[in-house]
């Protein structure tokens, strides 16, 4: 468990449990921004945003789509493993029977194409990575893609044969690299570009949205690659300026205690630990320490 010691005879520790790095990384408050920065990335494939666009009302519920997709992953990071069953053959069962037009060519196609869930996988995956270890949290190489490789068990629960799902930092690059020519800016995509700056808020909280929420879109967008901004057509930012901002939200972000953070709903993180005992507790410096023994069981062997 997170410290060590053990948790209730029987408990349920999911898919995962709290000696992945996924237990640890997903409690991160800034997953907040890596949420943001995935629906961007997603946005430029164009057949999955026009999924999103004729089977959604996105326009109007950007808050309760953040607040689902937020849900589904906590599930399938802290639920039981009957949670993360029940969560994924939901969303197996409302994208099997929805289907959108091709914004070029008008083909009708299945929103469960494998082709459109790999790139919505590997766009989250590949958000929520980039957007923790640059804002500092602890992750060493080898946990990034022991991430990647954990993931595969979210790919086959929205309904991809884990087989073909990157298993490694290295390979998740390779099939950016190869899907990067399908990938475009279309109307959709700046439809997204646009109600993720300005969402549509009630009058008393437009004021908190040019004040907080601009300032986090913003991050998030800044922290996209190179080739996104140059699709989306607007300057790519000065990294290292971005790596500044980004680690500088980190630091703020976590001063906020973790039992007033994981107090909001849906509150996966506060069942898990109440299911699995207080030793389960995500916390960084458990990566830390892995990372550390790690190390020292690497040095052990190479001086045998």
């Amino acid at each position: 468990m997170g410290d060590g010691s053990p948790g209730p005879v029987g408990a349920d520790p999911g898919y995962f449990g709290p000696d992945s790095v996924t237990w640890q990384m997903h409690a991160d408050p800034i997953m907040w921004i890596a949420g943001v920065r995935a629906l961007y990335l997603q946005a430029l494939h164009p057949r999955a945003v026009r999924g999103v666009m004729q089977n959604s009302d996105i326009r109007e519920d950007t808050w309760g789509r953040l607040l689902r997709t937020a849900n589904f992953v906590g599930t399938l990071s802290y639920g039981t493993k009957a949670d993360a069953e029940r969560a994924g053959a939901r969303v197996r069962r409302i994208h099997g029977f929805l289907k959108a037009d091709d914004p070029v060519t008008g083909e009708r196609f299945r929103i469960d194409d494998p082709a459109l869930l790999m790139w919505v996988h590997c766009a989250e995956i590949d958000s929520y990575l980039h957007v923790a270890r640059r804002s500092g949290f602890p992750l060493s190489d080898a946990q990034a893609d022991r991430y990647v490789d954990e993931q595969r068990e979210s790919a086959r629960l929205i309904g991809l044969d884990p087989a073909l799902v990157p298993a490694s930092t290295v390979r998740l690059a390779a099939y950016f690299a190869d899907v990067r020519p399908e990938l475009a800016a279309g109307a959709d995509a700046r439809d997204v570009d646009d109600f993720l700056r300005r969402p549509p808020v009630h009058p008393l909280l437009a004021p908190a949205r040019a004040v907080v929420w601009r300032r986090v879109a913003r991050l998030a967008y800044d922290t996209l690659p190179p080739y996104a901004h140059e699709l989306y057509g607007r300057p790519a930012p000065e990294p290292h300026e971005v790596t500044r901002r980004l680690t500088a939200a980190g630091r703020l972000l976590r001063r906020i205690p973790d039992t007033v953070r994981w107090q909001l709903p849906p509150k996966h993180v506060l069942r898990a630990v109440a299911r699995l005992g207080p030793g389960t507790r995500p916390a960084p410096y458990t990566l830390r320490r892995q990372a550390a023994i790690l190390d020292g069981a690497g040095e052990g062997a190479a001086a045998e």
